[in-house]
C-alpha cells in the first residue's frame, strides 16, 4: 500500500447500467479527456477522469440502473452548452437548471439508462 494520499477523497464513482460496453463507449464521448483503462476481467468498463475512477458496471437484482438517491456532479465551464451537447450524445435534461446566490448554476440530466449526472457551473463571470 503507498504511503501518498490521492489528490481527490473520491477514488471511484460505479455507474449501473443495463449493457456496460455500450455505456463505457457513451462515457468516453461524455467526458472526451478520460483515459479508457483496461481492467484485468472483461466484465466492467473502466475510464479514469482526472485520477477518478468511473466504474461501469451491468445493473443487476440488487442495483438498478436509474436515480436512486446519490448523484454525482462535474463541475462545467459553460451550463448551457454542457447540456445541449450531452442532449446531442442521448441525455435528458431532468431537473433545473437551478441558480444559486454567488451566480452558480447546476442541472441534472440523465443517462440513456436513466442514471443521473449532475452539472454545476460555478459561476458564469
Amino acid at each position: 500500500m503507498s504511503g501518498h494520499l490521492p489528490t481527490s477523497p473520491i477514488v471511484s464513482v460505479l455507474l449501473h447500467v443495463a449493457d456496460w460496453r455500450t455505456a463505457t463507449d457513451w462515457y468516453a464521448q461524455v467526458f472526451p479527456s478520460a483515459i479508457r483503462v483496461l481492467p484485468d476481467t472483461d466484465d466492467y468498463g473502466h475510464l479514469d477522469i482526472g485520477g477518478v475512477a468511473l466504474e461501469i458496471v451491468n445493473a443487476d437484482d440488487k442495483v438498478g440502473s436509474g436515480p436512486a438517491g446519490t448523484v454525482v456532479y462535474w463541475s462545467v465551464m459553460d451550463l448551457d452548452a454542457e447540456i445541449a451537447r450531452l442532449s446531442v450524445l442521448g441525455a435528458r435534461l431532468y431537473r433545473g437548471p437551478l441558480e444559486f446566490e454567488d451566480d452558480g448554476r447546476m442541472c441534472q440530466v440523465r443517462d440513456p439508462w436513466g442514471n443521473c449526472i449532475g452539472l454545476r457551473q460555478r459561476s458564469r463571470g
